[in-house]
């Protein structure tokens, strides 16, 4: 009788043995794959048996998924360039930076433009009331189930199902991991809960995945992690203390508005106004800074939404003016005689420009 390699006998549309060749042929790319892993090397073999470098595709993949958007109306201006010169200074003796300061002051442009500055790419963190330390860090995103079936045994089947957690790495675990610039916008608005795994990281440079196991369970941070976090210095509702424990890992740097002269570079950068109607604006808001409380002080972002509402009406005359200031500056209003006290403020500020 004529040995033959394989039975001729299907199942389910699949030969119950394998080749010869095509066993040599799998062992061999096992083989392959045990031998990158142990090698360290994060490739794998293509179709073609070549090696493809994998840790520069995930780069890559998270760079343009995680880059933060350029800032692009950035002045040069000596108040902006000596407070960037702190911040580049801490940073660069390992220590994160608190930037702490009124809503409007340029806290989050200046930490995008210092990230920038730093040429390393940024990831981003809003904090508010809902964020979680799953949200910092990453977590199981779904489960796959998978049948194996034994091929290599005649007339023994054999069934198992596997199942294979994803995990997938959120802003603070990919900057730790690959050495990015983490900005943490809003900072105190996080519960204090969900930013204790920051505590190690700034400390210890190991970031904690308390949901892994194993060696898996913990990340050494990269020698080119920076972090940069804003918070408002006013006590606005959802704004939580941080703990003790982490401020004493930061350094804070306190800001306040910028300059008469940055300020209106600032605007006309944004709006292209005539510098006239820059100056007026800034005057405007200017003056009302000084009458108006804490809470409710316009900062440079409401000059840059006047600048932008006046361009807009095409700087038709004093009535519209007086009208888009107070529409900018109402947004921080409580109550009817609370607007009607803005109303008179806006208009003194006018008249005293004139």
């Amino acid at each position: 009788m004529k040995f033959k390699e394989t039975h001729p006998r299907k199942v389910r549309g699949e030969s119950v043995h394998m080749t010869k060749e095509e066993k040599m042929e799998e062992l061999t790319i096992k083989g392959t794959q045990l031998q990158v892993t142990i090698s360290g090397d994060e490739q794998e073999p293509d179709m073609n048996g070549r090696l493809h470098d994998m840790k520069g595709k995930e780069l890559e993949s998270v760079e343009a998924t995680y880059l933060v958007p350029d800032d692009n109306h950035f002045v040069d201006a000596p108040d902006v360039n000596k407070l960037e010169r702190r911040i580049k200074l801490w940073l660069k003796t390992g220590h994160p930076v608190h930037l702490i300061g009124p809503t409007g002051c340029g806290k989050t442009s200046m930490a995008m433009h210092t990230a920038k500055e730093l040429g390393r790419p940024v990831v981003w963190i809003n904090g508010d009331e809902s964020v979680t330390t799953t949200d910092l860090i990453g977590g199981y995103s779904q489960i796959e189930q998978e049948s194996l079936r034994d091929k290599y045994i005649h007339n023994v089947f054999k069934s198992s199902d596997i199942l294979k957690a994803d995990w997938i790495d959120n802003p603070l675990a990919i900057a730790c991991k690959y050495g990015y610039t983490l900005i943490y916008n809003e900072f105190s608005r996080t519960k204090p809960s969900a930013n204790n795994v920051l505590l190690s990281v700034f400390e210890e440079k190991i970031l904690e995945l308390p949901t892994k196991f194993g060696e898996e369970r913990y990340i050494e941070v990269h020698p080119e992690f920076k972090a940069i976090l804003t918070s408002n210095s006013i006590e606005y509702a959802g704004v939580h203390k941080p703990q003790d424990a982490l401020l004493d890992r930061l350094v804070s740097i306190y800001m306040d508005y910028y300059s008469f002269n940055t300020e209106m570079k600032i605007v006309q950068k944004h709006t292209d106004l005539p510098l006239n109607d820059v100056k007026k604006i800034v005057s405007v808001v200017s003056s009302l800074r000084e009458k108006l409380p804490d809470a409710q002080k316009p900062g440079t972002r409401a000059c840059i939404m006047i600048g932008k509402g006046l361009a807009a009406s095409n700087g038709s005359g004093n009535a519209d003016f007086e009208q888009i200031c107070i529409d900018v500056i109402a947004n921080k209003t409580c109550s009817p005689t609370d607007l009607l006290e803005k109303q008179k403020l806006v208009k003194e500020a006018i008249i005293t420009l004139k």
